[in-house]
């Protein structure tokens, strides 16, 4: 199984609206057409978040949201990519948008909370809060489980591991969370690329960025 991320900007700040809108209502359903495709969830840098994070770098500070897909394996990209074509052909696509990063990691670590139920494998299908994500070095899953609030988390790895994508599931108070996962991420000394909490995006209520001036 492979993890595919994208980290991206929307580019025009009049149009978070009509971005969540397609995304949510157009897009992001259209992923599970596709056979091998097994989750697809997308969170929020909102303001709130940008507050409570503890590091950013030049090239992921533009972003506003964070996508994740998980699939069955490298087969499934050929048509992942072809139908985005597709989508793009058809008009249904959202041109005011930019990946800062994307593309597949490998899935290297998965642990879940001691307190929870589910097997680790599980732990990205269970409703939570939103995420805590740390961009950068490897960070101990194990320790990151230890914390209230944390349900599991799952790391992921390009393939030539030389960047990983830590992203810790919270069922708990997502901010409470994020303020002790910053201190133990701080104190482990990780030069994070970027690191910090997302909100869960919920269908119909896309208002975070409504009343802010352009960052």
């Amino acid at each position: 199984m492979l993890g595919f991320f994208s980290f991206t900007e929307v580019t025009d700040p009049s149009g978070h609206e009509a971005y969540n809108a397609w995304h949510q209502l157009d897009h992001l359903p259209e992923q599970f057409t596709i056979e091998g495709i097994s989750f697809g969830q997308r969170w929020v840098r909102s303001p709130r978040c940008t507050a409570a994070e503890a590091a950013t770098t030049e090239q992921l500070d533009p972003f506003h949201y964070m996508t994740l897909y998980l699939l069955r394996d490298e087969d499934v990209i050929p048509p992942f990519m072809e139908l985005a074509k597709r989508l793009h052909a058809a008009d249904r696509f959202f041109a005011a948008r930019r990946a800062v990063l994307s593309g597949p990691f490998e899935i290297v670590g998965q642990w879940a909370a001691p307190r929870v139920a589910v097997s680790a494998g599980a732990v990205p299908f269970r409703p939570s809060h939103g995420v805590y994500v740390v961009v950068g070095p490897a960070v101990d899953g194990r320790a990151l489980v230890d914390h209230p609030g944390v349900a599991g988390a799952w790391q992921f790895a390009d393939a030539i591991r030389a960047r990983h994508l830590t992203v810790a599931f919270v069922d708990g108070e997502l901010f409470g969370a994020a303020s002790a996962l910053s201190e133990m991420v701080a104190a482990a000394g990780t030069r994070a690329e970027w690191a910090g909490p997302l909100e869960r995006v919920d269908a119909f209520r896309w208002d975070w960025f409504a009343t802010l001036t352009p960052r």
